[in-house]
Parts: C-alpha cells; sequence; structure tokens
C-alpha cells in the first residue's frame, strides 16, 4: 500500500511539514475568506489547487476506496455531462463553471494524501462566520441597507452564511473531545450563531425552509443522548430567539414574512405577477412548458433564454419573469436546460455525498460523526437553497459546494481509514 516517492520517504521531512502547513492555512482561509473579501470564496480553493500540484511530483503511498470512486466519480459525472452539453450549446464558454468540479478533484486526493487536522477547518469556517455576522449588522445598522449582502449576490451571502454556520454547529461534537473543549465548543457554538444571524439580516427566506431538517440532522448527531433537561433549555432558547428575531423590526424578518404573504395574496388574485415570489412562479411556469417540449436533452442556456423571452413575447409569461436567464429553481432549470439526463447528474451530485456522509451520523468516534453531519449539511443545504435559487448559477455557489464537498470528504475517509486500521 505504501510507495514513498522521494520528495517524501520520511513522514517527519521539511516537505511534508511544509505540505501540511500550507493546506491547514489555505483550509482556514477557505473558510474565512468566503464572504468578507470580494470572490474570498475563491482564496482557499485556489491555494488548494495550486498545492496539488505537488502531488505530480510524488509517488502515490495511498489507495482509494470504493466510496472515494463514489464521491470523484459525481464531481467528475456532473463536470462532464453539464460541461459536454454546454460545449455543444454555447462553444468554451459553456466549461467555465462545470470544469471547476473537476479541478475539486485534485484538492480531495490532495487532502486524503496530507491528512489534515480538524482544527484548520473549525476555526475557519468559525471566523469566517463571526465576520459574516459582524458585516451583516454593520451593514444593516450603521450603512442601513435593506438587506446585507457582503460582496456577493444577498441570496447567496444570506444561504452560504446560514450554511456555514449550521457546519459549525456540526463541529462541537469534535470540540468536546479535545483538551479545550469549551474554548472550542464557545467558538464553534458563536461562528453558528452568527451564521444564522447573517442569514437573518440578509433576508434570504429560502435557507429557512430547510431549517427543520437541519435541526432533525443536529439531533440525530447530538441531540439524542442529551440530558431531558437540557434539551429543553435548548428548545426554549431557540424558540425564545426566534421570537424576538421576529419580533425586533430592524432585523427585517418580519418584513420579509410578510412580503411572503403578501407576494402570494396578490399573485393568486391576479395583482401583480412580478413580485419577489410571483416571478418565480412565472419562471416556474414557463420552464415547464419548455420542458414538455425537451425532455430528455433541454434547451441549453442560450435555448433557454430564447424560448422564454418568445414566452414573454406571447403573453405566456410576464416580460419581466422571461428576461432571467435561470429558473430560480436548481431542479427547474437542469431539467429545462439539461433535460433529464441533466437533472439526473445534478441529483447524483448532491444524493450519493448525502447518502455516503449519513451513514457516519451515529459513528461512536466524534471526529468522524462531526465531519459527517458537516457533509450531510452541506448537501442537504444544498438541495435546500436549490428550491428558490439557481445556486450552482452563481460563481458563489460552484465554489463553494465541490470543493467543501472534496475537503470534507478527503478528512472522513482518512479518518474512517484510521478508525478501521486501529479497531
Amino acid at each position: 500500500m505504501l510507495n514513498n516517492g522521494s520528495l517524501d520517504n520520511c513522514e517527519d521531512s521539511f516537505f511534508n511539514k511544509f505540505m501540511r502547513a500550507y493546506i491547514a492555512l489555505s483550509v482556514f482561509f477557505m473558510g474565512s475568506f468566503v464572504l468578507i473579501v470580494p470572490t474570498g470564496y475563491s482564496v482557499g480553493p485556489l491555494l488548494l489547487l495550486l498545492g496539488s500540484a505537488s502531488l505530480l511530483l510524488l509517488k502515490p503511498n495511498f489507495t482509494l476506496s470504493n466510496r472515494d470512486c463514489w464521491i470523484i466519480g459525481v464531481l467528475g459525472g456532473y463536470a462532464l455531462i453539464v460541461g459536454g452539453m454546454s460545449l455543444v450549446e454555447d462553444g468554451a464558454r459553456g466549461l467555465d463553471r462545470p470544469v471547476r468540479f473537476l479541478l475539486a478533484i485534485p484538492v480531495l486526493l490532495l487532502i486524503i494524501r496530507f491528512p489534515l487536522r480538524l482544527a484548520s477547518v473549525w476555526s475557519g469556517l468559525a471566523v469566517g462566520t463571526c465576520l459574516a455576522g459582524g458585516w451583516a449588522i454593520w451593514q444593516k445598522i450603521v450603512e442601513g441597507v435593506e438587506r446585507a449582502e457582503g460582496y456577493t449576490h444577498v441570496i447567496q451571502f444570506g444561504n452560504l452564511s446560514m450554511l456555514m454556520g449550521v457546519i459549525c454547529f456540526a463541529g462541537v461534537g469534535w470540540a468536546f473531545a479535545q483538551p479545550h473543549r469549551y474554548a472550542w465548543g464557545t467558538l464553534l457554538i458563536a461562528g453558528g450563531a452568527m451564521g444564522m444571524l447573517g442569514s437573518l439580516l440578509s433576508g434570504s427566506r429560502g435557507g429557512w425552509i430547510g431549517l427543520p431538517v437541519v435541526a432533525f440532522i443536529l439531533y440525530q448527531g447530538y441531540g439524542k443522548k442529551l440530558p431531558n433537561a437540557l434539551k429543553v433549555i435548548i428548545i426554549s432558547g431557540v424558540i425564545a430567539a426566534g421570537v424576538a428575531v421576529y419580533s425586533i423590526p430592524q432585523t427585517g424578518v418580519q418584513e420579509r414574512v410578510h412580503a411572503a404573504f403578501n407576494d402570494l395574496s396578490h399573485y393568486y388574485s391576479d395583482e401583480n405577477r412580478d413580485t419577489s415570489l410571483g416571478l418565480r412562479f412565472e419562471m416556474w411556469r414557463g420552464a415547464s412548458q419548455l420542458i414538455l417540449q425537451r425532455p430528455l436533452y433541454g434547451w441549453g442556456e442560450s435555448g433557454y433564454r430564447e424560448a422564454m423571452a418568445q414566452l414573454g413575447e406571447q403573453g405566456q409569461i410576464t416580460h419581466q419573469a422571461s428576461q432571467f436567464g435561470h429558473a430560480h429553481n436548481e431542479y427547474i432549470d437542469a431539467l429545462a436546460k439539461r433535460g433529464l439526463i441533466g437533472l439526473a447528474a445534478l441529483l447524483a451530485l448532491y444524493f450519493i455525498p448525502l447518502r455516503l456522509f449519513a451513514s457516519g451520523l451515529q459513528h461512536p468516534n466524534l471526529e468522524i460523526r462531526s465531519v459527517a453531519m458537516a457533509g450531510t449539511l452541506l448537501a442537504v443545504g444544498y438541495i435546500d437553497f436549490g428550491l428558490s435559487q439557481t445556486f450552482l448559477a452563481h460563481n458563489s455557489g460552484v465554489m463553494f459546494y465541490p470543493f467543501w464537498l472534496s475537503l470534507l470528504w478527503g478528512c472522513y475517509s482518512v479518518l474512517i481509514r484510521k478508525h478501521e486500521h486501529s479497531a
């Protein structure tokens, strides 16, 4: 199994120490820079991708498990299917986003080759969510913006802030297996709370829909063994926090909830179809018509835009709804543009990692369980966000998911092997 190259024939060599330090710093940046600097979601992945070039200088000293191959398969499969269909339809420009899923594969191999201490993962996320939440507070209270958005699209900012926050909560189990458990636990809980606050101040309602599922996953991982009294305290605290956030007008949550009901009322009464929710319904209605016409291969990016514009001209959907380049629903968008083949690739991209990570939610080792929960929440978050936003149509969406999937799976795979070999 082991076949070391000349550069790393000793685990304590300078090269190995340098690479582990480099990877740890890159992973920290991957969490901490996501939302608080322009295109911050690209910093960590780019550094890790550059680091993966070192694999070309080394002989492999690891083998891939069947589970590793499944993750590589869904990343590569999605890239090849979507990239291939985009190449035929739109030329080389259609490869921009799909190719990033291929580029995440060397990062997965790098993490497996140079096992990573989880402290850099959790500390980066906690710092990133605290900064994102703090920036959202500044924008909302000091600058007086209607919805906090950081340096990316407001929906992307809110949903990624929430996702990073709930992943911080997943790390609490790891924290309490560490020597400085209370310091780590406090940091991660604070990071989780600030990530949630960032989402609330952004007013991105789509992410809120999945919170009951997130709560169920966290309960499955950690809640069952908690004393009943502590469960009551936690549930009461969450309810109290939710009531407080809704009741304080400055958060904007109450306004966004009321706006959703008003949008529904205006749409179904035909008073106004061009509200936030109304436009989504119109886009979904138009895309559904296109799906029925080309169910297998879809219309492609350019074809979709042209066909939707025609529906707008014909009055079958509102003119404003016909101007959007995507359907504001990941699944409808994939089906309309790439047909059943594209939808299958998308579902595999989410549900295969979800299944593999979820198998570790009850693992007796808290480190393994925390990473399994983080990976599960990553997939669940994107499944949820895709219901009301075409998340992978944005640069932040196609940088965050594949590279965090590679990072978390690499960590999980290494921990599982270590546990199995020591058993």
